[in-house]
């Protein structure tokens, strides 16, 4: 019998983290794989292009560039794509950077964390996986760290934008239903 293969999205596709993920779930032939992403220069765009420019090679991989904090472009593609499952890689990250640019990281972080809450309620999303971060436990001294300390004392603006998902993301699961998991990702490479 003929299945449909999922149509999962990876925000932040040409990051680091995105660009990985997307070749994983390529190489698995299971899925049909969205990547999305705006390409801004906090991180080298030429590495970005040329990451682009690999997984492109694959015929399953269709990319958008969208920013989403662009509230109505991101819904118009999520209406016509109908994905299945969202994978939330698309941040400003950078702790000490948050301090120096906070309307950046609200924006990009927070507001644009929103429209794809919003987006995905709307076309019924299967689920919706996004990136938190370690620094959401603050000055915790216990180590190994365990998912049930306190987060309630980020120190940097960019902790507090990510725990702000984290609760944006708990309250779409309990109001619509929305199937969410958050990761909170320690320093990565």
């Amino acid at each position: 019998m003929y299945k449909t293969k999922k149509k999962v999205l990876v925000t932040g596709c040409a990051g680091f983290i995105g660009f990985h993920l997307c070749q994983r779930l390529l190489n698995s032939n299971q899925y049909n794989v969205y990547g999305l992403d705006n390409l801004n220069s906090y991180y080298d765009i030429k590495l970005k292009k040329d990451r682009l420019r690999i997984l492109k090679k694959n015929k399953k991989f269709n990319f958008f560039k969208i920013n989403i904090t662009k509230k109505t472009e991101l819904k118009k593609n999520f209406d016509k794509c109908k994905y299945d499952v969202v994978i939330n890689l698309a941040a400003q990250a950078g702790v000490r950077h948050s301090i120096e640019y906070p309307e950046t990281y609200v924006e990009n972080n927070i507001i644009g964390f929103f429209n794809i809450l919003e987006a995905s309620k709307k076309i019924n999303l299967k689920h919706l996986i996004f990136a938190s971060t370690s620094s959401v436990y603050g000055s915790s001294n216990s180590f190994p760290l365990k998912e049930s300390e306190n987060t309630d004392a980020p120190l940097s603006f960019y902790a507090a934008t990510k725990k702000t998902n984290e609760v944006l993301a708990y309250s779409y699961a309990n109001i619509f239903k929305l199937p969410c998991t958050g990761l909170r990702f320690f320093t990565v490479y």
